[in-house]
C-alpha cells in the first residue's frame, strides 16, 4: 500500500520517506475550531512535512515525513498548532502501514460492506484497558457493537449514529482516552489517499 518518497541522506545513498495520516479532533464543528484545510495543509509544510494533502472538512492529513514515531508528529503538530494558529487541539497520527492494519483489523467487515456509514473507528491516543472496554460495553443501552484493538474501537451502529447514546463524550470518557472518530467511508478514501503518494 505504502509508496515512498526518497530523500539522499550524508551518505548519497536514497532513504525512504514514509506517509502519515493525521485526524484531527473536534474541528469546524458547531463553529467552534474553525480550521480552513489550506491553513492546515501550510501548518504541515511549515514543519517540514512533505506533499500535504486533505480530505474533506473536518481534519484529515496525508503527509510524507522524514520522523518515524507518531507521538513525535501528533506533539509537533499540537504545538504548531497552539502557537500558529491559537488552536488547542488533539491529532491523531498513524503510519501508512498502522493504517493498513486498522483496515485488515475490521471484525465488522460484512457491515463495513452493507452498512459502511454507520460503521465508526475511533483512532485513540493510546490502548485503553480491558476493564475500561468491558465498561463501555456495559454501558451501551442500545444495538450498538464494539470491538477494541489496539489504539482503534470499532463501533457498529445499526440504527445509526446520531440518537445513538454510544456518543464519543460516552467513549472517551469510559475508556479515559482521548481520540477521534471517522467512518467507514473516510477510513477507505484516506487509505487510498496514502496509495497514491
Amino acid at each position: 500500500m505504502q509508496k515512498s518518497v526518497d530523500r539522499c541522506n550524508k551518505t548519497g545513498y536514497q532513504a525512504a520517506m514514509p506517509d502519515f495520516i493525521a485526524l484531527l479532533r473536534g474541528i469546524n464543528v458547531g463553529g467552534r475550531n474553525r480550521l480552513a484545510m489550506n491553513d492546515l495543509r501550510k501548518l504541515a509544510e511549515s514543519l517540514g512535512l512533505e506533499r500535504p494533502r486533505t480530505l474533506l472538512q473536518s481534519g484529515n492529513l496525508v503527509f510524507v515525513a522524514e520522523r518515524r514515531d507518531g507521538a513525535v508528529l501528533e506533539g509537533l503538530l499540537e504545538e504548531a498548532a497552539r502557537r500558529e494558529l491559537g488552536l488547542s487541539i488533539d491529532f491523531v497520527v498513524r503510519s501508512a502501514a498502522e493504517w493498513d492494519k486498522l483496515v485488515a483489523a475490521n471484525p465488522f467487515a460484512r457491515q463495513a460492506r452493507s452498512d459502511p456509514g454507520h460503521l465508526l473507528v475511533t483512532c485513540l491516543k493510546s490502548p485503553p484497558k480491558a476493564a475500561d472496554v468491558t465498561a463501555l460495553r456495559a454501558a451501551i443501552k442500545g444495538r450498538e457493537s464494539i470491538h477494541a484493538d489496539g489504539r482503534q474501537l470499532y463501533a457498529f451502529y445499526p440504527d445509526g449514529i446520531g440518537r445513538s447514546k454510544l456518543t464519543s463524550t460516552l467513549i472517551e470518557r469510559t475508556l479515559d482516552r482521548r481520540g477521534t472518530a471517522r467512518n467507514w467511508n473516510t477510513v477507505l478514501k484516506l487509505a487510498a489517499m496514502v496509495r497514491e503518494t
